[in-house]
């Protein structure tokens, strides 16, 4: 698995069968900055979505109608979303798994917010925000926590996914910050590598992972820090 950091919570993930995004929030993204949406979207398979705040579902009507991507999100943002003109479209919910062939998709709780107040100056209520368990035929299991503070069940999560690689929310003020990130990861979870994201990207959240690389000092999982656009090959 490739696994390319386009800034903020946006991920792409490639595997021999298909090419994912995750949150494609790059137009107004400031950790997008200089890199290609069209290098980032080559290609692409499906869109992933853990929420429907603005920095999270980003470019996702765009990408779909040029691409034909099949998106996958709550319920309700994928009806709303149907609604501006996005067609192929998967829907799901907290605790369901939707299956694409060679990997499947499993909703979990996260603690956050989903509503979103649009163009029209209209507030629409997207569902409820999730992390996103991707298993894989032949690759390692992937958690995307999405937007989410710490939560006891996360063990839970862990005991019925186990998932080895995590990317993990760390800006702080919307999100958990980097020191609780790395409890989360260290008391919950037993990932192999993990990606911090959702910092360096607005001036409100941390700039920097520091707090969540020493938060994590002496864990058995690997701490990668990539540049955006940078990528991983696990």
């Amino acid at each position: 698995m490739k696994i390319t950091w386009l800034g903020h919570s946006a991920f792409r993930l490639e595997t021999a069968t298909a090419k994912i995004l995750i949150d494609p929030f790059f137009t107004g993204n400031p950790g997008f900055g200089g890199l290609d949406a069209k290098d980032a979207a080559a290609d692409l398979t499906h869109i992933l979505l853990t929420h429907g705040h603005g920095d999270h579902v980003g470019d996702t009507i765009r990408l779909a109608k040029e691409t034909g991507a099949t998106v996958l999100a709550n319920a309700d943002l994928a009806a709303w979303l149907g609604s501006k003109g996005v067609e192929k479209m998967e829907m799901g919910n907290t605790g369901g798994t939707v299956s694409f062939g060679s990997f499947s998709v499993t909703f979990t709780n996260a603690l956050h917010s989903s509503a979103q107040i649009t163009e029209d100056g209209v507030s629409h209520a997207l569902g409820n925000p999730n992390g996103l368990m991707l298993h894989f035929d032949d690759e390692p299991t992937l958690f995307h926590m999405g937007d989410t503070d710490i939560f006891s069940d996360m063990g839970l999560i862990n005991e019925l996914h186990a998932p080895e690689i995590g990317l993990v929310p760390i800006g702080d003020r919307f999100t958990m910050g980097g020191a609780v990130a790395a409890l989360a990861c260290q008391r919950f979870f037993n990932f192999s590598t993990v990606l911090p994201c959702h910092y360096g990207s607005f001036p409100i959240i941390d700039q920097t992972p520091e707090k969540f690389v020493a938060g994590m000092e002496g864990a058995k999982a690997k701490v990668a820090t990539p540049k955006a656009g940078d990528s991983l090959s696990l």
